[in-house]
């Protein structure tokens, strides 16, 4: 019984000291991956790790250390490219060969001052500037020499900003950026996760203690097998027939920028500081099936499409963004699952397109 006693008393002792220092953010930082294993070509997200060799969490520094971004220092021959966005951009449904960023590196871009552009996929699924905003604040401690930032509609509406929990998860950071970046977002909303005392401790901090670990051995099969997402041989394709609805977010015509998060994506070029921001709004699919009049695709009206599309190009062109806009450069055909997701040939269309955008802009920095 003394022996319990005192086990219990020093396991009570550890907990509350644990949750005092909180020493979980350094231990994230700890990784295997870019050490023992490779780093991984896109940050860690999928359902079911014993398929896709994958899963998710919503630790940042445990994510970003699994990456291969953040292997060795940068060469100093390296134009860093770095890719921000939604699902499309991370590449759901495609191999880690087949990704956007991957394309580019396949290319060899050289800049004429002999540097080697080598692109980096910091994109996350799930829709939301926010989300992106979060991601592009962590990949700036990386030096990037350009930024890609792939947006859609889907991801301005207000009531999207604090919808993924990656955002949910990180409260404190998610603050900083809203009273740092002055964003037009509640810091105190309900959405974001404050742990309680008892959620610093080690006892509370088990699931994330465990995905960490998780993560760490899942690397042993991401270096035996190159698998990072476990992609069905078949699918249901994207919606071609569509509902006679014309609602989007409940929101109505006319759209104006104050509708729409516009200061987000301004707060992120700012946030760059010199760094070019390239802002491109990304393909979709149009759909040429029932009620097609109506609506583009399952996402989006033509009406409020069509409307942000004008108030985005007015917004980049007033704030001297670099802006690129593709909305329709993807032939139906190359969709996938949904009205975003690219097949292989639709990735290297994107990456024909978005290579002139990149060297060009690259070329213009002094």
């Amino acid at each position: 019984m003394r022996i319990l006693a005192k086990g219990l008393i020093l396991f009570v002792i550890a907990n509350i000291l644990f949750a005092f220092v909180y020493p979980l953010p350094f231990f994230e930082k700890l990784s295997l991956y870019n050490h023992l294993f490779p780093g991984r070509a896109r940050l860690p997200y999928g359902d079911d790790p014993s398929r896709s060799f994958n899963l998710s969490l919503y630790d940042l520094e445990a994510m970003f250390a699994s990456h291969r971004i953040d292997g060795a220092e940068k060469p100093v021959d390296e134009y860093r490219l770095v890719l921000i966005g939604d699902s499309q951009t991370w590449g759901y449904l495609l191999e880690p060969d087949q990704t956007l960023s991957a394309i580019l590196n396949q290319a060899n871009l050289q800049l004429p001052d002999g540097n080697k552009v080598k692109a980096y996929n910091l994109a996350y699924p799930v829709m939301s500037l926010t989300k992106d905003l979060l991601l592009l604040s962590k990949a700036l401690e990386y030096e990037p020499d350009m930024i890609v930032w792939l947006v859609t509609l889907e991801s301005f509406p207000y009531d999207k900003q604090l919808f993924p929990p990656l955002l949910q998860h990180n409260p404190q950071t998610v603050r900083q950026l809203i009273q740092n970046l002055k964003l037009k977002l509640d810091p105190q909303d309900q959405q974001l996760i404050d742990k309680p005392f008892l959620g610093r401790t080690i006892f509370g901090s088990r699931r994330d203690l465990a995905n960490w670990v998780r993560l760490q051995i899942l690397g042993v099969l991401w270096a035996a097998t190159g698998i990072d997402q476990d992609i069905p041989e078949n699918f249901i394709a994207r919606m071609e027939d569509l509902p006679a609805d014309d609602s989007f977010h409940e929101l109505t015509s006319p759209l104006d920028e104050n509708t729409l998060a516009f200061d987000i994506l301004q707060s992120g070029v700012e946030l760059a500081g010199d760094i070019p921001v390239l802002i491109l709004n990304e393909p979709m699919f149009i759909s040429q099936g029932l009620n097609s009049d109506i609506r583009y695709n399952f996402y989006y009206p033509r009406w409020a499409y069509d409307e942000y599309r004008r108030l985005l190009a007015r917004r980049a062109e007033v704030s001297g963004w670099h802006f690129l806009d593709l909305w329709d450069a993807i032939p139906p055909t190359e969709f996938t699952n949904t009205a975003v997701h690219l097949t292989p040939h639709g990735v290297n269309v994107l990456a024909d397109r978005l290579r002139t955008a990149i060297m060009e802009l690259a070329g213009s920095q002094p």
